[in-house]
């Protein structure tokens, strides 16, 4: 045993070694991603199949067969991917597992990643599967293991929750060494009744199974004490019921409380591990005990919502506080304010607003981050172009629609480009471009969309255009690298970074052989044939795809490899700052006479040098 300083999602990558996990799969996706990046990063991998698949269903897909092939699996996403997966996740929750599987989600309360703030819990809800959900980083080592034991118990997969406060925290965890991933003879079963869905009979059959094991489920969850249930000595007091990461609120709550006359000893508490299913026996005890209740979730109030219909089931007619009697939103993250705020109006306390002034004033202090592109992003480039060709065409920017995507590509929305237009899920980018022009939009329509996200679900969609013959220009801008969480190696990375026996896949073959109109490969650092290479979409018929191909400048730079380099001609600069103005790079700066340039930061792809009328920047 050694002590070790981790984040919940090294804890999480450290707890499936230890429990002997063989395939580990996934998609990277904020704030998920850390945790196969430490699986593929350690030296104790061995035995082991650890990747990042081309989307979550596929990952999903394949922890799924190596568990029913009798392997212990994991498959890891953010809660965006869940609705990716969830196709094969309830079909697979029907037919239930052999080998420990356990999706790990992790949710994003206050949509820190700019996605939906969507509550994966409904999920296990909807699937009658449990989850599990730690409270603090030292738990999550501690219950993945459980999860892949409660898995092969009951025969069903097993969610397994964090959210971004858990997920991306740092803490000391004691930690056991790796275990060698658990030597089983695969299975090969033959069962059509338990392995397809072929017919009501079968479909129905499994069903009831699968809410079967849910209900065994929750009697190994009691037997093994995993929500813990602690009651005050004399009755009739509070009863608290937390969640999650609202868990690891409650001592810091209980302190400020207590100097406004609350004795933590006098509440009792219920700290839920498992959403789903409801720890329904430690309801009704609390109940038995107490006068009130507190809920304390973050998001839906899915635990409220069990809580209140056992309440109607006992008759129980305490006073029940959360979000359903409006003293919480379902927005946002929690925090020790919501603890501290609940007890004030479930014991008619009045505790003052300004004992969290110091927190208030640590948040007012903290320096606004721009959300940009980085230094050299080959994306500047593009999103120039595209201005530039609109500007060209003689329509009006606010006429010609650019449609966005996940990744990189989606910073286009921000100052200086102002470019893309929305902004919806991976790969819908060309199927809303395809609907604009359904629509009835007769200006050229742009999709823009990134390498990776391609990969993950762009492709059909371009099927679907070439197959119907919509005109939509594509730009593919392709940098190498699944970028935006963290450069993950995607399909499309060259050989040379992919994992040893892993092959690149080639957009640019992949492109001609869809049969689309008409097929382009710029480089988006030559704004010029970038710029003309676009107009010309804009004005041809039929499906139009330009790949702008160039590497993220973070990757390139690592390895000392730069296109060029840039440098200012003081006496040439009048300080029109066109070049900011522009491109919006942060490796330039104004000084009194002159622009700046920082060297550290420039990557020389000489996109300032272009737009400057006074060759007051040069690039060599």
């Amino acid at each position: 045993m050694k002590t070790k300083i981790l984040t919940g999602n090294e804890a999480l990558a450290f707890g499936a070694l230890r429990a002997g996990a063989k395939v580990l799969t996934g998609y990277p996706g904020t704030p998920s991603t850390g945790a196969l990046t430490t699986l593929l990063t350690m030296p104790v991998v061995k035995d082991r199949h650890i990747e990042w698949s081309t989307n979550e269903k596929v990952a999903f897909e394949i922890a799924a067969g190596a568990s029913w092939a009798g392997q212990r699996a994991l498959c890891a996403m953010k809660m965006s991917g869940l609705n990716v997966a969830y196709d094969s996740v309830i079909s697979i929750a029907y037919s239930g597992c052999n080998g420990g599987l356990v999706i790990y989600v992790a949710d994003d309360p206050g949509a820190s990643a700019g996605m939906a703030e969507q509550d994966s819990r409904g999920f296990a809800l909807m699937s009658d599967l449990p989850m599990l959900e730690p409270s603090s980083v030292a738990e999550t080592y501690q219950l993945i293991q459980v999860a892949f034991n409660l898995s092969e118990q009951i025969g069903s997969p097993i969610f397994f929750r964090l959210v971004t406060a858990i997920a991306n925290s740092h803490a000391m965890v004691e930690i056991e060494e790796p275990l060698p991933p658990l030597k089983r003879e695969p299975i090969l079963e033959k069962d059509i009744t338990k392995y397809t869905k072929a017919g009501s009979a079968i479909s129905m059959t499994q069903h009831r199974d699968l809410i079967a094991r849910l209900e065994k489920a929750e009697y190994i969850i009691r037997e093994w004490g995993l929500n813990r249930l602690q009651l005050a000595q004399e009755p009739g007091g509070l009863g608290i019921i937390a969640s999650g990461v609202a868990t690891s609120y409650l001592e810091e709550g209980f302190e400020i409380a207590s100097q406004y006359g609350v004795k933590s000893e006098d509440l009792s508490v219920l700290r839920v591990a498992t959403p789903n299913p409801l720890p329904s026996d430690e309801v009704r005890v609390l109940f038995q005990h107490c006068d009130a209740l507190l809920i304390l979730e973050e998001l839906e109030p899915h635990i409220e919502r069990g809580v209140y219909l056992e309440a109607h089931k006992w008759g129980y007619k305490g006073k029940i506080i959360g979000k359903l009697d409006g003293t919480f939103s379902r927005v946002g993250e929690y925090d020790v304010s919501h603890v501290v705020k609940g007890m004030g109006v479930a014991l008619d306390v009045d505790i003052p607003e300004d004992c969290f002034q110091g927190r208030s004033e640590a948040e007012a202090l903290a320096a606004q981050r721009p959300i940009t592109l980085c230094a050299g992003c080959p994306h500047r480039g593009t999103f120039m172009a595209i201005n530039q060709a609109i500007q060209k065409s003689k329509f009006n920017k606010d006429e010609v629609m650019v449609t966005g995507d996940i990744g990189c590509t989606i910073l286009g929305m921000n100052p200086p480009f102002d470019t893309v237009w929305n902004e919806v899920a991976m790969g819908a980018s060309i199927g809303l471009a395809q609907g604009y022009v359904h629509g009835g939009v007769e200006t050229p329509v742009i999709a823009t969309i990134g390498d990776s996200t391609f990969f993950h679900a762009g492709i059909p969609s371009l099927i679907n255009a070439v197959q119907h013959q919509v005109p939509l220009t594509l730009i593919i801008m392709d940098n190498g690298w699944t970028s935006m969480t963290g450069m993950q190696a995607n399909p499309g990375t060259s050989k040379e970074f992919q994992p040893p026996g892993n092959r690149r896949v080639d957009i640019a073959k992949i492109i001609p052989a869809l049969n689309v109109d008409q097929f382009y490969i710029v480089d988006p650092f030559d704004l010029e044939d970038t710029t003309a290479t676009i107009l010309k979409c804009m004005h041809l018929p039929g499906v139009k795809v330009v790949l702008a191909r160039q590497e993220c400048a973070i990757q390139a730079q690592r390895r000392d490899v730069m296109p060029g380099l840039v440098h200012v001609i003081p006496e040439n600069c009048n300080l029109c700052q066109l070049c900011i103005i522009h491109t919006g790079c942060p490796a330039i700066d104004v000084g009194e006479d002159t622009i700046i340039i920082d060297p550290t930061l420039c990557y020389g792809c000489g996109l300032c040098a272009d737009v400057c009328h006074r060759e007051a920047i040069v690039k060599e």
